[in-house]
């Protein structure tokens, strides 16, 4: 029995996969967003210390209203890879008790990720920050090509995913960067949409929390014609974007 590193648990609906989720935040994360809703997460350290024991006795608790309302649970974080042999055995126990299964990952530790994890996976949420190899770096302080490499491998294993694209102006709204990923999303098979995700500033008080300063603090958010041209470009390449 493994044992995770844990920030919270929360209920949600409609946002981090079908039906109502009981969704799990991992602490740590290699990757620095700018636009991070979730910087409370960024150190394992931080999280509070559970067996898998522990966190199946909280997912029980909720099972038989997560069956009734289409739902499961997913792993998020943080980066619920950096702690791949945790989330192998909490959604590996999940699949024994009936639920289905989503991980939330920007697919930078993709290669982490085990067979055996990943054939207990029912969806995999994966955010592609940009598809500029220079702009991912600037914006998240990592490198784009473990991403794709592991989209692809989700394209062969046949894993259905849906992309997250957080939409920044001046950072991730660049024409040609997202025409070039909306090609890159269409050549795979196993793609169910996009969700283009406008850039907002609710996580400005956990900055300040932490005394970490928000870089993008001063930067606007999308206006609705910018995010619908967005959403466009990946229609136009057949893609379904909401």
């Amino acid at each position: 029995m493994s044992v995770g590193r844990i920030h919270s648990w929360d209920l949600s609906t409609g946002v981090d996969g079908p039906g109502t989720r009981f969704v799990l935040f991992l602490s740590g994360c290699p990757l620095r967003c700018l636009y991070c809703a979730n910087p409370d997460t960024w150190k394992m350290r931080d999280g509070r210390s559970m067996s898998a024991d522990e966190v199946m006795e909280e997912i029980a608790k909720y099972r038989s209203f997560l069956d009734a309302a289409g739902g499961g649970v997913t792993l998020t974080g943080g980066e619920p890879l950096l702690q791949a042999d945790f989330t192998a055995e909490i959604f590996q126990r999940c699949h024994e008790m009936g639920l289905h299964t989503a991980l939330d990952t920007s697919g930078a530790l993709g290669a982490r990720a085990g067979d055996a994890l990943l054939a207990d996976t029912d969806l995999v949420l994966l955010d592609i920050k940009s598809f500029d190899i220079a702009a991912y770096h600037r914006l998240t302080g990592g490198d784009l090509a473990p991403t794709l490499s592991f989209a692809g491998r989700l394209d062969r294993l046949g894993i259905p995913v849906r992309i997250r694209y957080v939409l920044v102006p001046g950072l991730t709204d660049d024409p040609v960067a997202v025409d070039g990923l909306a090609a890159f999303v269409a050549g795979l098979g196993n793609v169910a949409g996009v969700d283009v995700l406008p850039f907002h500033k609710m996580a400005t008080h956990k900055y300040d929390d932490l005394g970490i300063p928000f870089v993008l603090r001063d930067t606007p958010t999308p206006e609705p014609e910018l995010v619908e041209r967005v959403r466009g470009q990946f229609r136009e390449h057949g893609v379904p974007a909401v």
